[in-house]
This record gives C-alpha cells, structure tokens and sequence, in this order.
C-alpha cells in the first residue's frame, strides 16, 4: 500500500460500506419473477445479484447486443476482415467498487482488466500535462497536483478565490446540491478565478468527461465528480481498460453467468409498455409478447425512460411523481460523437494509448485501440496500420456523424502532426443523444431508484445515489440497489453496496449519523 494511501486511511479516505447487504437466506424463500428492461451495466448489475439470488430473472435490451452506451458489436471492413466496434471508450477506474464487484463474478482476478498507462491531457496550446502519475490517495494526490502542475503556480494560487474554492473540499450528499445545484459549472470556475490555462487543462476537460458543457451542469453535479474521482478516493485518477472486446470481455461472460443461474437474457425485444394489475406487472413488447413479474427494474438510457413511461398510460394511477418526473428526466445532455479510424500506419511510438485533450473544438480524447485489445493489435499486426478512436463527449447538434469525423481528424493532427500523413482505411462514426443531462437545478426532481409505484425501480448512470458515483459505477450501483429493494421485500439476502469516502475532506462531520441511515436504505 502506497504512503499515501496509509495517510489516506488514517483520515477516512477508503472504500465505504453504505449498504452491508445480507438480512436474509441467500436465495429467497418462495418464487419470484422480477423483468428487467435494458441490458446495459445497470440492467446486467441487477439480474446478476437477482439470479444468483433464486430470482426467476428475465432482462429485455431491445439492441442486437448487451451493454448500452459500453456495448460492441462485430463489423466488416474493407478489406474483409471482421472487426468488433465499441460505443467508445471507457475507463474503469479502481475506485468502481460495485461495478469491478459484478465484474468479479466471471473474472475474480480480473485477469481481463490491464493498467492504462498515464493519462495525460493534450493541449495546442500548452505543453502536455500528465495526471496519471499522482499518489493515489488525498491529500497528496492534491498536493502533488499543486506543486507539479505548471497551470497552476504559487502566484495563481494567492489570485484564486479561496472561498469560492472551499465547496470543492467540502462536498456533502445534501448541502453540496442545496447550495450549488442552482449554478451552472461555468459559473463556479469563473468565481475561482484560475488563470486560463489552469482551468482548460484541470477543470474543462474533467467536466466534459461527464457529456455535459459546464454552461450547462450543475455546480454541483461538477464539485461531486471531483470528489468522486480526485479527493474522496484511495486509488486515484489510475484505471484500467479490457485487453479484449467489450462484448467478450464483459456482455457474453455475464449473461452466460445469468444464465447459469436460471435466468434469461433476451436481445431485440424492445419494451413498448408497462401494464399494472392485480396479478403484479405486465411488460409488452414490440413482437406483442407479454412478460410479468412481481417486480421490475427498469434500467434504460433517459429518452427511452421517458418513451416507455409515456407509451403506458396506466402508470398514471399507481406512478403519477415519476408520469410527472420522466418528461423533463427523458431530454438527455448534448450528442456525443465517436469514431474509429483504420490508418494505413502507426503514430509516434511515445504517444500515450489514451490521451484527454483541451480546448478543441471537437476532440475530447483518443484512444489507441491497436495499443489495448488483442483484435485490434492483430489487424494492426498485420496490416501494418493503427486503430485509433476519436471521442467528443459533447458536440454541436445536427452536424452528420462523418463530418464531426473528420473534424476530430483534423483537430488530432494539429496536435500530433504524423496523423495528417496517414491515409485512412476504414472509418465507423457515429452520433448519439443518450446520455444523461445534469442540468443545473435538476437534483431536487431526478428520480431514484425506488419510485411510487410498488415493484417498480429506476436504475442507470442518470439515476440519483445519495452517496458520490458516477458513470459505470453508479449504472451498477443502482442496478444493485434495485435488486436488494427487491430482495429485501421477498425475504433474501441483499449485496452489499460500497463507496468512497462519502464527505470531502473538509465537510462538516454534523449529521453523519443521520445521513449514514439514509445511505444504507437508499
């Protein structure tokens, strides 16, 4: 264990039990058939811990492929070779705990997982910073950030607003969002007042990573990822990625795991409708099949949330907040672009295999995809070409996948000039609007998991925790979540939820006890 980390420890910075699971037998006592709609992280995370459970568990992802907005699914190229195509990059961070714990249930070592080297921050205008390389734990982490940076300088600190800073050392579950929520992310960096350069490099490009504009997120929701990812965790900004394919690293392992289990896994069976009765919960299809269960955990990206909840007029008598809540819940943040080209040849040996970029007016990062997984290392081999993903996380409405390509294109080779020299051989772009806004004052009204309806839950990465998550980890977090609610109410055993350290390093210990109960009932 790092130094850091000890130091950590001694000051609460360490994985958190917010739910310690168990309460009951380890399979429920009597049947239960529970249906999942989606098959993404959130969707899997509450069918494994269910099946495993002795739930008779049925998910619906109405896509040909698992796993949402971190699915894969095959492709053929040019020239004839067949290559599998992900919904873009993503980093598995160490401090996922829920996430990597699922994970665990086909790989317990986590063999398939492998460090991603640095993490560095591209710039056109300044030299490269690197982040990847801090001590894992607070406050080092920060104090090291501070004295190695060249954005931010001893003289740009004694210009900083240090009362407009505070907040980022004092996140609280409650008092965070009811002081900030109603301020947009632009408008808490403004008040730093950080020199230019600082803010680009430290601040702009972590608040992107979320799919949202700061002009348009909560300061809040900003000032709870920084605590999430920097300041309330042991293990740092270091993650991991799949040496393989999403779909056999990850979508296949787990529903054969499911399967195993009794359940079923069902793919092109999109949910068109939701039906209450006395018998429990009808869930139509698009092909006019009809599943029931006692329970039903929906786990959908927002605008399919919103499309489900308005196709079912019934959910009016028995879910009248969230009939309320889905509308404005259902408009997702801006579209999000990726695309993957197949180059004739490599770039520069030294260049990082995943980079963040700053201030381009479309490239938030690139992915050098012959450089992770082993089907994109073999068509590399053997082509003697590259595989590299472009990413912008939040890009300009209406702009046509392959046009935001090539200006993802252009912009990387003012970065690294060897890209305007290779000649592309393939390309798969794509644009997409499904990812969660976190618009400011938005809080008070995002649903939870458990709704106002009986059996009916919410799980997926834009769903509230009372507890620091985000991304992979809260889509499993709240798949798990829906499960023990149901569990709980059948008379199993639930699984234990955990966290990072649940305050920031400065937040008042007042009501600690209070907010500890609600964290393991959420």
């Amino acid at each position: 264990m790092a130094l850091s980390q000890r130091i950590g420890r001694l000051i609460g910075v360490r994985e958190h039990v917010v739910d310690p699971g168990g309460g009951g037998p380890a399979h429920v006592p009597h049947p239960v058939d529970v249906v999942v709609v989606g098959g993404g992280i959130a969707g899997m995370s509450a069918a494994v811990v269910l099946a495993e459970r002795g739930v008779r568990v049925t998910v619906l992802e109405a896509a040909p492929t698992l796993g949402g907005r971190l699915g894969a699914w095959p492709e053929t190229l040019a020239d004839g070779s067949r290559q599998v195509v992900e919904h873009g990059f993503h980093a598995f961070f160490r401090q996922y705990y829920n996430w990597r714990s699922i994970l665990r249930r086909v790989d317990p070592a986590l063999g398939f997982l492998r460090p991603v080297p640095g993490y560095p921050i591209l710039s056109a205008r300044w030299p490269t910073e690197e982040f990847g390389r801090l001590p894992p734990a607070p406050p080092a982490n920060l104090l090291a950030l501070l004295l190695r940076s060249p954005s931010v300088r001893l003289r740009d600190l004694r210009g900083m607003d240090r009362d407009a800073a505070l907040p980022l050392l004092t996140y609280d579950p409650e008092r965070t969002y009811a002081e900030l929520d109603g301020r947009t992310a632009e408008e808490l960096l403004d008040s730093l007042r950080l020199p230019d350069r600082a803010r680009a490099m430290l601040f702009e490009v972590f608040s992107h990573s979320f799919f949202n504009h700061e002009a348009e997120m909560s300061a809040a929701e900003m000032v709870a990822q920084f605590h999430f990812y920097l300041l309330g965790n042991a293990e740092g900004l270091a993650f991991d990625a799949p040496d393989e394919d999403y779909a056999t690293a990850v979508w296949e392992p787990l529903a054969d795991h499911v399967r195993r289990h009794g359940g079923r896994v069902l793919t092109q069976v999109p949910a068109t409708a939701l039906v209450r009765d006395a018998a429990g919960w009808r869930v139509a299809t698009g092909d006019g099949s009809t599943y029931r269960g006692g329970h039903v955990v929906l786990a959908v990206d927002p605008p399919a949330l919103a499309a489900l909840v308005g196709n079912s007029p019934g959910l009016s008598a028995v879910a009248p907040e969230l009939v309320a809540r889905a509308p404005g819940f259902g408009n997702p943040g801006p579209p999000y672009a990726v695309a993957r080209y197949w180059f004739d040849g490599d770039v520069a040996a030294g260049r990082a295999v995943f980079s963040g970029v700053s201030r381009q007016p479309t490239l938030d990062s690139v992915t050098l995809y012959h450089r992770l997984e082993h089907g994109s290392r073999r068509w590399a081999g053997e082509s003697g070409g590259s595989v590299v993903e472009l990413h912008a996380y939040a890009c300009e409405p209406g702009v046509a996948a392959e046009v935001l390509a090539e200006r993802m294109r252009a912009e990387l080779a003012t970065l690294w000039p060897e890209v305007a020299g290779l000649r592309m051989r393939d390309l798969r772009a794509r644009v997409e609007a499904r990812a969660p806004a976190f618009a400011p004052g938005g809080h008070a009204t995002r649903p939870g998991v458990r709704t106002d309806a009986a059996g009916l839950y919410l799980a997926g990465d834009g769903i509230r925790t009372d507890f620091p998550s985000a991304l992979m980890e809260r889509a499993a977090a709240t798949g798990i979540i829906a499960a023990n609610h149901i569990l709980r109410g059948e008379g199993g055993a639930a699984e234990p939820v955990r966290s990072v350290r649940p305050r920031g390093l400065l937040a008042s210990r007042r009501g600690t006890s209070t907010q500890a109960g609600k964290l393991a009932i959420s």
